[in-house]
């Protein structure tokens, strides 16, 4: 299943990057030309423009302004699931899909902090951006457990 998120919910867009999604966040473009966008590319829009979700057809609107909700909102319409095994899998800034890169490869990448305390680093064959599972993923998995919790 495949994303495009309007300009309104580039939050959303990167954390269903986060948990493994395809997604796509288009800003500055008319409706006509998103609308073009998810046909060609057999993409779901994601908007809070209710004109838009309509023109669409495939498409969900959103009301919820709480990002957690948004999200549990996207999980429940469409019956997914948070896999594990799919979390970080893709950039967040472009949505490939990132690659294991040797730990040496990175030296001069990354805080160097980053390099001591890590072994496992990814990158997006795309942007070139790096990832490990730092500090930051400690507060990523408390949200996504409270999006588990939420009605």
């Amino acid at each position: 299943m495949k994303f495009l998120c309007d300009e309104m919910l580039g939050t959303l867009a990167k954390w269903l990057r986060i948990l493994g999604y395809d997604t796509e966040y288009v800003k500055d473009r008319d409706d006509e030309e998103l609308l073009r966008i998810a046909r060609e590319e057999g993409r779901i829009i994601i908007t809070r423009d209710k004109l838009l979700a309509k023109k669409a057809g495939n498409a969900l609107y959103l009301n919820e302004i709480s990002l957690e909700k948004q999200i549990a909102s996207v999980l429940e319409h469409f019956n997914l699931k948070i896999d594990e095994d799919k979390l970080l899998s893709r950039c967040t800034i472009c949505n490939e899909i990132v690659i294991p890169i040797e730990k040496e490869k990175v030296k001069e990448k990354v805080p160097e902090n980053a390099w001591k305390s890590h072994d496992k680093f990814w990158i997006c064959p795309k942007c070139g951006k790096i990832y490990w599972i730092g500090s930051h993923w400690k507060n990523m998995k408390e949200r996504i457990e409270n999006i588990r919790r939420l009605p």
